[in-house]
């Protein structure tokens, strides 16, 4: 486990297609240009001898931690990856003082929920709103 290089954006974006993160109206190549401005430490990639398996993009904004784009590479589920991923963020975030991490997860997506659920996270009754302010198109 490692933070992101540059050199990371093209293995990221595919690990990020695959694991169907990615929604049209999210260019994730601007997605990482703006997380590299912002905590770029807390943007951290795994890789094995096969390659980059795993990202996640993290951020700390002084109330809240947050945590975005965790990705696994299909090939590679099951075997402690998101969850060795999730545990180097909290730890990271708890270091910056960071008292709460909040995720988003797209409603419905219950396998999603449960791999949360079972790392000590669960629904806060929030409702997650949202507005773009600069358009990726």
């Amino acid at each position: 486990m490692r933070p992101f290089h540059a050199s990371d954006t093209d293995a990221v974006v595919a690990l990020w297609q695959a694991s169907e993160l990615t929604r049209p109206w999210n260019d994730p190549r601007k997605d990482i240009a703006r997380k590299l401005t912002t905590q770029p430490e807390l943007f951290l990639v795994a890789e094995t001898d096969s390659g980059l398996r795993g990202a996640v993009m993290a951020g700390y904004d002084g109330h809240r931690g947050w945590v975005n784009y965790l990705a696994v590479d299909p090939s590679a589920r099951g075997h402690g990856l998101g969850r060795a991923l999730m545990a180097e963020v909290e730890q990271r975030l708890e270091a910056l003082g960071c008292p709460k991490v909040n995720l988003q997860i797209r409603e419905g997506n219950e396998p999603v929920m449960e791999f949360y659920r079972a790392l000590g996270y669960a629904r806060d009754g929030a409702v997650s709103f949202g507005k773009r302010l600069i358009a990726d198109s």
